[in-house]
């Protein structure tokens, strides 16, 4: 465990030592604050939670993107640097590193998350919103962008370079978003099963209003524990070859 938390600790700094951290944060924040003021002002009225709703379902979209940038990265840019041989000769197992860089880019991920949470806070100025419905949004997006950061890491782990990691992680993220689509043109049980794994829509939705399904807690932290897991494995087949 202390080995992950060291590699971790290693993996967060460069993000604050490089621009990547500072222009995803960046970006994501201003973008956030956008759509946050144009769904809470207009010229008819809306109810503080429909604001709210909006908010969290356009502003996932952002969390996804800004996953995929903040891991696509992780082992990809360790092989252009050669300096994933380095690491394979430390004391430490591939599962150790796949989980360090993970809670690395998680971390940064969450800390993103924190510094957003001002924006549904201002709709106190002017009305009213429950607490519940604003914890039931961020957990949405922090789980959903776990799944995505542990698709994009095992990308990363397949990929010769970056931008080949980008293209992989934002390949298999889209097929994941559409598979609902491909589950209401088709018929049962292909129907229930594409509907199942399908990452967003009817598995983000509830957050979005403020419900929390057991269920769907449950299908991101399976999803993101796979796809970490699958990570591992083809760093312990890039091992294996050399």
């Amino acid at each position: 465990m202390n080995k992950i938390l060291i590699l971790m600790r290693r993996e967060l700094q460069s993000y604050f030592t490089t621009w990547l951290g500072y222009i995803v944060m960046a970006a994501a924040l201003l973008l956030n604050g956008l759509l946050f003021n144009a769904f809470a002002l207009g010229d008819a009225p809306k109810y503080s939670s429909d604001v709210l709703r909006d908010f969290f379902f356009f502003t996932s979209g952002i969390g996804m993107v800004s996953a995929m940038l903040l891991a696509m990265r992780l082992i990809a840019e360790e092989k252009q640097n050669k300096s994933l041989v380095l690491l394979f000769t430390a004391p430490i197992s591939e599962r150790q590193i796949v989980w360090g860089k993970f809670l690395a880019a998680f971390l940064m991920f969450f800390l993103l998350n924190i510094l957003s949470l001002y924006l549904p806070a201002l709709i106190f100025v002017e009305g009213k919103v429950s607490l519940g419905h604003i914890f039931a949004g961020y957990l949405g997006v922090t789980l959903l962008g776990a799944a995505v950061l542990a698709i994009s890491l095992y990308a990363s782990a397949l990929a010769p370079t970056q931008l080949l990691a980008g293209v992989g992680a934002a390949a298999m993220t889209v097929v994941m978003l559409l598979l609902w689509l491909l589950s209401a043109r088709s018929d049962a049980p292909f129907k229930d099963i594409l509907a199942y794994v399908s990452i967003h829509n009817e598995r983000f939705r509830p957050f979005t209003m403020g419900i929390i399904h057991t269920r769907d807690v449950i299908y991101y932290l399976s999803l993101t524990g796979f796809f970490v897991e699958c990570a591992v494995r083809a760093t312990e087949q890039r091992r294996a070859r050399g």
